[in-house]
C-alpha cells in the first residue's frame, strides 16, 4: 500500500471513481456529488492537494486536502486543520477500512505541517456514515446549514453538512 500525490495522468481515473462514488450515493438516497470538474482536479493537481492510495498497482481510492476551508467551517477555519474531501474507492477495494489509512495518513501530514486537527464533513444527515466516521475517530460535531456557497462543488448550494474532527495526538 502506498500513498502519494495523484498526477494529471491519473484524471481519468479520478473521475471514473467519482462517478462510482455518486452512483452509491444515489443507491443510498444520499446527496450525490456534482458539480465537480475536470479544471477544478487540474488545479487541486497542480497544487499537489490530489491523492491516491495504491495497492497492487492499481488506485484503490482518491481524495483531497486543503488547509483551508472557510465556506464551510466559518470560524472555526482559524484552527490548524487538515480538510479532507471527496474520499472515493474503487469497488474492488471496497470493505478494507480504507478511511482509517487515509487517517492514519493524515494524521502524518497534519503533524508535519504544524495542524492539530483533522476535519471531514458530508453533504445530508446519514447516520451510516456519521457511524463510520466515529468509528475511524472523528467526533460528530453536528450539523450546519451553509450559507455561502459560491465557490463551492453544487452540491453544497443549500446543503445542511454534518461536521466531523480528530484532533491529533
Amino acid at each position: 500500500m502506498e500513498i502519494k500525490n495523484s498526477t494529471i495522468a491519473d484524471i481519468d481515473e479520478i473521475f471514473r471513481l467519482y462517478d462510482i462514488a455518486i452512483n452509491y450515493q444515489k443507491l443510498k438516497g444520499a446527496v450525490p456529488w456534482a458539480g465537480l470538474t475536470r479544471s477544478l482536479v487540474e488545479k487541486e493537481i497542480s497544487e499537489k492537494r490530489q491523492w491516491k492510495l495504491i495497492i497492487d498497482n492499481s488506485i484503490a481510492c482518491v481524495w483531497v486536502t486543503t488547509f483551508t476551508d472557510p465556506l464551510i467551517w466559518g470560524e472555526r477555519n482559524n484552527d490548524p486543520c487538515v480538510y479532507i474531501h471527496r474520499i472515493a474507492t474503487d469497488t474492488d477495494f471496497r470493505g478494507r477500512n480504507l478511511v482509517s489509512e487515509i487517517v492514519a495518513w493524515a494524521k502524518k501530514h497534519a503533524r508535519s505541517n504544524n495542524k492539530i486537527f483533522i476535519r471531514i464533513d458530508t453533504v445530508g444527515e446519514n447516520p451510516k456514515l456519521i457511524e463510520y466516521y466515529q468509528s475511524c475517530g472523528f467526533t460528530f460535531l453536528g450539523l450546519i446549514k451553509l450559507k455561502d456557497t459560491d465557490g463551492l462543488p453544487k452540491h453544497y448550494d443549500n446543503a445542511t453538512v454534518c461536521l466531523f474532527e480528530l484532533r491529533v495526538g
